[in-house]
């Protein structure tokens, strides 16, 4: 167990301490008990991953979670300590705990050969000191209704219904939907524990900000269901022009491009409605390409997933690399000394273990090299940091560019170059939901 600071104690937490948790969180959080909201959101924290910190008198200072995921990684999915809850009281900050509880977390995940760790920043400049690298981003769309987009082919054919969400009748449906809809697309992580899938259809009354109960949109086709889409309406008669309603839709999954433009063109065309706000979207998600005129969509790109590598040559083997690649890495890992020094990444020589680039191959995850890391004493092509190699981790941050800012040093010429394209991927990452 890792050693708390001078007057506290790192324990796990017991379940029959939930109180004592939930109110540190709100603390913590600045938030406020619903008892409303209780009782009908479940309680998603795993006991057995629920560690605090506590002072001598028992009072717990700080506490912070986690959920085992697997977290898809290009062309393959990987073991991933998703980190979470993490909150310090506010009479007990800048005493270190924070930075023992992250020690904490890592040597506990390592213990269970979770290689990875990943989280939702609440506040982007925290957890690059640890290093935490920001290797995703997503984008929000706010849409005018009536947004043309693009034909596709098969759209006008496929059935749509709407009904209330309800747990029961559409919790396996959206599962198992929402897990194969993006499995292959860098950064998706399927909401396994069960408490979580229930969670994430509770909708009290607190939540809503004035809109209605949430909805669900199930598009089908003769013989299984193709889509479906998650949203909630809020009207407004504010205008003397007429009612300006607004359509929040918090989850679109999709097994085709025919159901995708099904789903987008019911929800851009609601009665009552003037604009209609996206989900977290993949910064290229098929929407960004549907719209006729993407101008008339006003963004915002925000952080995303933050990476963290535990096991780096297992974590760097987990993946597969988007062209052939022969480098060695000059690694600097303050926190975790076993992942510094150099490593030898390695695709198969031969090439042919890797696939060609094709829309298949990349749906159904056969695109891309293997590679093994190897420790060496061979010379050091690139010195990055771990931070760094956390953000390239899932594709989506080019290393050339990182280097372009001081973050990545290039020793032998070409090596930079070669090394992003291996890093890179055909599809950007992208978490669509918080855990």
């Amino acid at each position: 167990m890792t050693r708390a600071p001078h007057a506290y104690r790192t324990i796990q937490v017991p379940e029959s301490r939930r109180d004592e948790v939930f109110e540190l969180d709100r603390l913590a959080f600045a938030l406020t008990a619903d008892p409303e909201v209780d009782a009908v959101v479940p309680d998603t924290l795993d006991w057995d991953r629920t560690m605090a910190v506590e002072q001598a008198d028992g009072q717990l200072c700080a506490v912070h979670a986690s959920h085992r995921f697997s977290l898809a990684v290009p062309g393959s999915a990987v073991a991933c300590a998703g980190l979470t809850w993490v909150g310090v009281r506010p009479d007990h900050r800048r005493r270190g705990l924070l930075t023992s509880m992250i020690a904490t977390h890592f040597d506990r995940s390592l213990a269970r050969g979770e290689p990875v760790s990943a989280l939702f920043a609440a506040e982007a400049g925290i957890y690059g000191r640890f290093g935490y690298g920001s290797a995703a981003d997503n984008l929000r769309l706010t849409v005018p209704r009536g947004a043309a987009l693009r034909p596709v082919a098969g759209s006008a054919e496929l059935d749509l219904r709407l009904e209330s969400a309800d747990e029961a009748a559409h919790g396996a449906l959206i599962h198992d939907l929402h897990e194969a809809a993006a499995s292959t697309r860098p950064g998706w992580i399927a909401r396994t524990p069960t408490l979580l899938r229930s969670r994430h259809l509770a909708d009290p009354r607190a939540w809503r900000d004035g809109a209605e109960q949430l909805r669900i949109a199930v598009v089908s086709d003769a013989s299984e269901v193709r889509g479906y889409a998650l949203f909630r309406r809020k009207e407004s008669w504010s205008s003397p022009a007429g009612p300006t309603g607004t359509v929040r839709v918090s989850e679109v999954a999709a097994l085709d491009p025919a159901a995708t433009h099904r789903l987008w063109s019911f929800l851009l065309d609601l009665d009552l409605m003037t604009t209609v706000e996206s989900p977290m979207l993949a910064t290229d998600d098929a929407l960004v390409s549907l719209l006729v005129n993407a101008r008339a969509a006003a963004g915002r790109v925000s952080d995303n997933l933050w990476v963290r590598l535990l096991d780096l040559p297992v974590a760097l083997g987990a993946r597969r690399y988007a062209t052939p690649l022969d480098v060695v890495l000059e690694v600097t890992d303050s926190a975790l000394p076993a992942n510094a020094g150099r490593w030898h990444v390695r695709t198969d020589p031969s090439g042919t273990s890797g696939t060609a680039v094709t829309a298949d191959t990349v749906a159904d995850g056969g695109f891309g090299h293997p590679a093994e890391v190897r420790a060496t004493d061979a010379p050091a092509d690139l010195t990055v940091d771990v931070r760094e190699l956390g953000a390239a981790y899932l594709g989506g941050r080019s290393l050339a560019a990182l280097a372009s800012a001081g973050l990545v040093v290039e020793h032998r010429a070409g090596a930079l170059l070669r090394t992003s394209a291996a890093f890179g991927w055909p599809v950007a990452p992208v978490c669509g939901w918080v855990f």
